[in-house]
């Protein structure tokens, strides 16, 4: 476990992308809670990409351009879904206190999937945590299993500091109604960005 490994780590747990954006947005419509188990999901759907890289799975789906297209646009389309939602009030996204706040299930539900439809993670495990395993090493694949925990723990930890964050100036938002409308928009544009960004992206 070097300092490399933990810094580059952090840096790409903290760039934006579809599981911060699920996260800001949790927090931001329904607080530090959702915001949380939103960032639980997410870390959640590491798992089966983790799982894939280390039994050489992720080696296939970079070979196969038929299988990394299915899940790829099986991911884009979510992604739209998720926008469409966002515009139109629904879901876990929705900024509404007179209506019921949707349940923990269907917020990691809902995260698990945003990650779990993206083949890159599987493709970016696979070639990044072998390159901070002992070369010959004969536990590799424990090795790289505790990369992965370490990576995903990570993920839990930072985005559950972002959903916070922006659960704590909730109140100041939701009692705007210009503002919320701005933000649905904004979240919805950030969905449909990343949906066509990873439209475009090559195996």
């Amino acid at each position: 476990m070097t300092l490399e490994f933990l810094l580059t780590s952090a840096i790409v747990v903290a760039s934006p992308g579809t599981g911060v954006v699920y996260t800001l947005a949790a927090g931001l419509t329904q607080g530090a809670r959702a915001s949380v188990i939103a960032a639980f999901g997410c870390t959640l759907g590491i798992v089966p990409h983790l799982l894939a890289a280390i039994t050489g799975l992720a080696a296939i789906l970079h070979a196969s351009a038929t299988a990394f297209t299915l899940i790829k646009y099986a991911g884009v389309i979510y992604l739209l879904y998720m926008a469409w939602n966002t515009l139109k009030e629904h879901g876990a996204l929705r900024v509404d206190e007179t209506q019921p706040a949707r349940t923990p299930d269907r917020i990691v539900i809902e995260a698990i999937l945003i990650n779990l439809l993206n083949p890159k993670l599987s493709i970016f495990f696979f070639a990044f945590l072998p390159q901070f395993v002992v070369a010959d090493s004969s536990s590799s694949t424990r090795e790289m299993t505790a990369l992965g925990l370490v990576f995903m723990a990570m993920t839990f930890v930072i985005f559950a500091v972002y959903g916070c964050f922006a659960a704590s100036v909730r109140r100041q938002i939701v009692s705007r109604p210009s503002v919320l409308v701005w933000l649905r928009r904004s979240f919805a544009a950030a969905f449909v960005i990343l949906g066509l960004k990873l439209a475009f992206v090559q195996r």
